[in-house]
């Protein structure tokens, strides 16, 4: 257990550095405009190379979850047993909260870096209404975050059935993941996963503190939805819950 949780830490801080670092120190590099920051698709690819490539590197060990959402998920799928999600929660936020603590030494090693509360998408944070980068309001943004978790979900217990491709799980796991930021991070910044939400909010400013309640419960419910729903599907094959490659 010791290793799982410490890869499922490591996981999650590869997961915030790349992605949100990504956003905060390369999406508008050299100002809007500039041919060298990366932009929107940028920052979708970036986050899901990072799934990609932690999936693979540490998959093996943990299952690669670096997300309580997918954890949730696979449990009310019927692959991850209950005892776990307690500690796999506390690695995945901890893990989290030293990529965003890494990555604000980092961007302030910039002449003039600040990070402005009142904006939307500071520090590569999540928000609604104000903080929306697009504007949209609270229930876009909570059925933004339902649906597309609850998609993640799908592609992630589907990609790894045991009778899915051998080998190839981590790769349309990662698609999924850029092509759920393309989009979504006009509406919330996207989040779909309590960790990462929760990494920069703490260094963000209490105004997405306050909105963190969504990008809980949000990503939570749509990850129970994506569980059950392809529990039930794969429902008629009792080879599927409890297979060994499944319980990862």
């Amino acid at each position: 257990m010791i290793k799982r949780l410490a890869a499922e830490l490591l996981g999650t801080f590869w997961l915030v550095l790349g992605g949100c670092g990504s956003a905060v120190l390369a999406a508008n590099f050299g100002g809007e405009g500039n041919p060298l920051g990366i932009g929107l698709l940028g920052v979708s690819l970036a986050f899901g190379l990072t799934v990609l490539t932690g999936a693979y590197a540490l998959g093996h060990i943990s299952g690669g979850h670096f997300n309580p959402a997918v954890s949730f998920g696979l449990w009310a799928g019927g692959r991850f047993p209950i005892r776990d999600l307690a500690p796999y929660v506390v690695a995945q936020v901890v893990g989290g909260a030293l990529a965003a603590f890494v990555l604000l030494q980092i961007a302030g090693g910039q002449p003039g870096f600040a990070i402005d509360p009142a904006a939307p998408g500071t520090f590569a944070s999540n928000g609604y209404g104000a903080m929306s980068p697009g504007g949209y309001g609270v229930a876009a943004a909570f059925l933004c975050e339902v649906v597309l978790t609850a998609m993640f979900l799908v592609v992630i217990m589907g990609a790894t059935h045991h009778r899915a491709p051998v080998g190839f799980a981590p790769l349309a796991i990662g698609l999924a993941l850029t092509l759920i930021h393309l989009i979504s991070i006009p509406v919330t910044n996207t989040s779909v996963n309590p960790a990462r939400s929760t990494a920069v909010a703490l260094f963000a400013g209490p105004q997405a503190i306050s909105q963190l309640w969504l990008f809980w419960l949000a990503p939570i419910v749509g990850g129970l939805l994506g569980g059950v729903t392809y529990g039930w599907l794969g429902r008629d094959r009792p080879d599927i819950v409890g297979n060994p490659r499944e319980a990862a």
